[in-house]
């Protein structure tokens, strides 16, 4: 199926892109990588009068690593962020996410900033953004705002975004050594998009009990969340077989529980609560040294 009719702009800088979504607020979308955007547009289920293109905005494509913070513009793709040694070491869980990502084309053209505006309920980003305790970074004509990843994602193909704002970058803290990060998925075996996805970013005490934990779902429900119940459950035990087992059965408590053809919303209660065991479980071992 085609698209319905649009017109088409080249952005040239984050400013022509901006004073464009002024001027068409309602009416114009914006295309990164097209990934996620084209087939709704196909579809029907989107139908911008005009696209701007932002690929040729180089200054969205950089990784920088200062201090504590990771800062990754919207523009990386996935394939830069599963292979760049930088974010290996100081956003592990990033980079494996991204190396799970789609396939091969996609993980080549599609980009961080696009999967997260888009916010697809099976997508990737989202669990793992919510689980590292990431900020976005929107511009608009009026200026900067950071978003914390808990308010970002708000239904279901929805965000905080304004419509006349661009994400422009995703602001992580550094992983030290004593975070233990997982990312457990259940792919689509033709589109690779998660039917459920679980990331865990936890820290450790010294008696090597969980301090601090955070886990992110995506695929579950309408869109990303996380099982705060599931969280206070685990802090301050040590993780092991029994108490995950209990924890886990309250990780969809208040969820409209997703129910189509890749599976029953039963089918995805049950994922949900077995890939939260294994991400806890090998965070859990990455944070202890094993």
């Amino acid at each position: 199926m085609y698209p319905a009719p649009f017109d088409y702009h080249r952005a040239t800088s984050v400013d022509d892109a901006l004073t464009l979504l002024a001027e068409h607020t309602d009416t114009a979308r914006l295309l990164a990588g097209g990934h996620s955007l084209l087939p709704v547009m196909k579809l029907r289920l989107a139908q911008p009068e005009l696209l701007i293109d932002i690929n040729d905005l180089a200054e969205l494509r950089t990784i920088s690593v200062e201090g504590d913070q990771v800062t990754i513009g919207a523009m990386v793709t996935h394939h830069a962020l599963a292979t760049d040694p930088e974010i290996a070491s100081a956003a592990p869980l990033v980079a494996e996410i991204a190396h799970v990502v789609g396939d091969q084309q996609v993980r080549n053209l599609g980009t961080i900033g696009g999967a997260l505006a888009h916010a697809d309920p099976a997508a990737d980003y989202p669990a793992g953004i919510l689980a590292l305790d990431a900020t976005i970074v929107a511009m608009s004509a009026n200026g900067e705002r950071t978003i914390p990843a808990d308010a970002f994602f708000t239904g279901f193909l929805t965000t905080a975004l304004e419509p006349t704002e661009i994400l422009t970058a995703i602001r992580i803290p550094r992983t030290g050594d004593s975070v233990g990060v997982a990312y457990e998925k259940l792919a689509n075996p033709a589109s690779g998009y998660a039917t459920v996805g679980i990331a865990v970013a936890l820290t450790t005490d010294s008696a090597g009990k969980i301090a601090s934990i955070r886990v992110g779902i995506t695929g579950t429900g309408p869109s990303a969340y996380r099982p705060e119940s599931v969280e206070e459950a685990l802090t301050g035990t040590a993780g092991d077989d029994a108490t995950l087992k209990a924890a886990v059965t309250t990780a969809t408590d208040g969820i409209d529980v997703m129910e189509d053809k890749h599976g029953s919303a039963g089918y995805r209660v049950r994922v949900t609560q077995n890939l939260i065991r294994r991400a806890v479980t090998r965070a859990l071992a990455t944070a202890n040294g094993a």
